[in-house]
């Protein structure tokens, strides 16, 4: 899939229209006694194409370094003037082949358009029908359509400084294990399976978490046995005063029942900590079905499916699939439901019929004549049955935690057991030697060094076995760093299509003129030559004179003409 056209419109008023071409685009500032070339917008032109692609509209006004600072002159001119944004794909720009017609704008509820070949979508449907188009065999819900095009758009400081880790810094090491084993082809078909897995045993240690925020298990179950033999102590103090049997009899009552109040008011409130921790899980996986107008989209899918007859599942089949699979990870996670809320209305109704025994009690006590010193024995004795019920309820509710956990860690071993199996380590190397033919051979004909990719089994934190992926080579500077991105970006494109595995074929780079010129003068000839289309923002007076040429030149900006023309 190529870039074909970008353009910024107002209304009928076309402020910027960008035409793209196989091979080296740039994106140039040319002003004259220029120092950094900020504030042109060539930056911009590629945080464009990704908004395009989904991305957060905040991109374009924020600063992406401080995440707060808002340029309001940009961010007003867009909402008030109704900018709309439309980039053109297609899968050859040789050939009348069928676009992809994206379009958004920066406005709000009503007014917002989020369009792809002129169907308004939502926000979930958008990704979701981005992803079906341009990766139409992958169904699972992780990697997601964002995570596996990160590479190919790099303009944030992680992607720009990265080669593999091109996500956000609090994205874990199993979400690029799931990333990196699609990319190069790795099938595993359990992969969403592991996912749910991880995410019910986050939840479990989540819950657990609240449970311990005082003090641990074992904590718990010594202060209960230190209670115990309090109050062992209590009633051999109380066994002692001289009471009629009545009073004597009603007290232990009203204790017992104090006692079974508080283990059972506690019991309730896990219980329901559970219950909405559940429901929160659930809610999240409901929220990412899909409810496209597939009568909608019959037309433009007979139409693909024209072109392109090696799909084989309909577009209704690939819907379906996934609100299919989302159902039955609702099904998976809230399967516990019922049995949770029998239990809370069982331990309710107990609750109930307690709290009426204990009233009766007190009535009977209260009027009852006692020592001051007993009465000072009796309170302790219901704070320590009280304790002694909170306790052995979160110690009932954390063994059922530990329970839980070493079953889905059960689970989770089995599946580790495929996916660590000599066979499929087998694939892994397979493929990743695929991929590293062209790595070092394009790193060694652009460097005269090799780079590859490797990958090491590791343990983390939480004990569990991960793939992870690395690139590596001697000791680089900054500019033979954007070197080994640009180099696997490249390779990643030739060995998707030798594989044929879909991919953009367009590779999105900001600050190049931070790459060595004869390596950028080297990528420009190598990209010429091959089916890939190399996007890049850069000053005009950094460029080698091999490219300095209008032939290369796609949009030319200055302080004097910028990219939105701001009057």
């Amino acid at each position: 899939m190529f870039i074909k056209s970008l353009s910024i419109t107002s209304g009928a008023k076309v402020i910027r229209e960008i035409d793209f071409h196989k091979g080296l685009n740039l994106i140039v500032d040319e002003s004259e006694n220029q120092i950094t070339g900020n504030s042109v917008g060539k930056t911009t032109v590629l945080k464009l194409v990704d908004f395009c692609l989904g991305a957060n509209p905040k991109h374009i006004y924020v600063d992406h370094e401080t995440r707060k600072q808002e340029y309001k002159l940009v961010k007003d001119f867009l909402i008030d003037n109704k900018i709309l944004i439309t980039l053109v794909l297609t899968s050859d720009l040789d050939k009348g082949t069928e676009d992809i017609i994206i379009e958004r704008n920066f406005l709000a509820r009503k007014e917002i358009i989020r369009r792809i070949n002129s169907v308004e979508l939502t926000e979930d449907e958008f990704e979701a029908k981005l992803s079906n188009l341009i990766f139409p065999e992958h169904l699972a819900s992780k990697p997601t359509f964002r995570q596996i095009i990160s590479h190919n758009i790099r303009y944030k400081d992680e992607s720009i400084n990265n080669t593999l880790k091109t996500l956000d810094t609090y994205t874990s090491d199993a979400e690029y294990e799931t990333l990196y084993l699609f990319l190069f082809g790795c099938e595993f078909t359990k992969g969403n399976s592991k996912q749910e897995i991880l995410t019910k045993i986050r939840q479990e240690d989540t819950y657990k978490t609240r449970l311990e925020k005082n003090q641990t298990k074992t904590a718990y179950e010594t202060a209960l046995s230190l209670i115990n033999n309090d109050i062992e102590a209590l009633n051999k103090r109380k066994s002692s005063f001289n009471l009629n049997e009545n009073l004597e009899s009603d007290l232990d009552k009203l204790n017992k029942v104090k006692y079974s109040i508080n283990k059972t008011s506690s019991t309730i409130s896990k219980l329901n900590i559970r219950k909405d921790l559940i429901k929160e899980a659930e809610a999240e996986l409901q929220s990412s079905k899909s409810d496209i107008d597939l009568r909608q989209l019959e037309i433009i899918y007979e139409q693909v499916t024209s072109k392109i007859t090696s799909i084989q599942k309909s577009f209704t089949d690939l819907v379906s699939f996934h609100n299919t699979m989302i159902g039955e990870k609702v099904k998976f996670i809230t399967k516990e439901l019922p049995s949770l809320e029998k239990a809370i209305q069982e331990n309710n109704n107990v609750l109930k019929r307690l709290l009426e025994e204990e009233k009766k009690l007190t009535t009977v006590i209260s009027k009852s004549d006692s020592f001051e010193e007993l009465e000072k024995i009796i309170a302790e004795l219901t704070e320590k049955y009280r304790k002694k019920g909170e306790y052995e309820s979160i110690i009932e509710q954390l063994n059922e935690v530990d329970n839980n956990l070493k079953d889905f860690n059960k689970q989770l071993s089995e599946i580790d057991k495929e996916l660590f199996s000599d066979s499929f380590e087998q694939v892994v190397k397979t493929q990743l030697n695929k991929f590293n033919i062209h790595f070092a051979s394009i790193s060694n004909e652009l460097y005269g060094e090799q780079y590859a990719v490797k990958y090491d089994i590791i343990t983390n934190r939480k004990g569990q076995r991960l793939y992870k992926f690395s690139a590596f080579n001697a000791n680089m500077s900054s500019g033979k760093k954007q070197g080994e991105i640009s180099c696997f970006d490249l390779s990643y494109t030739l060995f998707a299509d030798e594989e044929n595995i879909p991919c953009l074929h367009f590779l999105l780079n900001d600050k190049k003129e931070l790459m060595d010129d004869k390596q950028l003068v080297k990528i420009a000839d190598f990209v010429n030559k091959n089916n890939i289309q190399f996007v890049a923002s850069i000053l005009k007076d950094k460029l080698p004179v091999e490219i300095n040429k209008e032939d290369y030149f796609v949009v030319k900006l200055s302080q004097d003409d910028k990219l939105f023309r701001i009057e």
